[in-house]
């Protein structure tokens, strides 16, 4: 039995591949270890994009806090905690303009603290989020998995360096792409979900 948290970041719904290819992953995850709860985020519309008001709070500390400062700092407390509970995370990410949704990237702002989620010492960063799992699910219009526009994917190396920087480095990326290209639209998330038995 495993704790899954699924975070959804794409606005569009039963239309968005990235959230059936992460319903398709998660379904198989369930087969695989039977009696595993799901945990859905749902970031895609009014998740906080950080101001200085969420600033102020995380780098007061936390016996100094006012009333405003744990308001303002209960959706990254929350957020923390949801992936510390969690065994596996599942991360969907459509690509827009080469890198992640700005809501997506806000969640990761939220959770990527110092001295909460890493650290740093005499040897550099530490991440502090140990023994979790996590999947990426990258959808894209184009192919970028490889050939000329590979160059342009900024999904994956963000997404899978900012994860190591807090301790996740057990991490598979899973693609449906070429969503529009003329071909091979057709077979793009038939070959995506075919590939989920080999990672997962």
């Amino acid at each position: 039995m495993k704790k899954i948290l699924s975070i959804v970041s794409s606005p569009r719904g039963e239309a968005s591949y990235s959230i059936k290819l992460s319903n398709a992953l998660i379904s198989k995850l369930q087969e695989t270890y039977p009696g595993s709860t799901v945990k859905e985020k749902n970031v895609a519309e009014g998740f906080p994009h950080l101001a200085q008001s969420h600033l102020n709070a995380f780098f007061t500390p936390s016996d100094q806090h006012t009333s405003e400062n744990k308001e303002f700092i209960q959706t990254s407390q929350e957020s923390i905690a949801e992936i510390r509970d969690a065994d596996i995370l599942v991360i969907g990410a459509p690509m827009y303009n080469f890198a992640i949704p700005s809501t997506l990237k806000a969640w990761i702002d939220q959770v990527v603290r110092a001295g909460v989620t890493f650290k740093y010492d005499s040897n550099g960063p530490e991440g502090l989020i140990k023994g979790k799992k996590a999947y990426i699910i990258v959808s894209s219009g184009s192919v970028y998995s490889d050939g000329p526009m590979k160059d342009y994917d900024f999904v994956t190396p963000y997404l899978k360096t900012v994860l190591g920087f807090i301790g996740i480095t057990d991490v598979e990326v899973i693609r449906v792409e070429g969503t529009s290209v003329s071909g091979i639209q057709d077979a793009a998330y038939e070959k995506a979900v075919n590939s989920i038995a080999a990672v997962a």
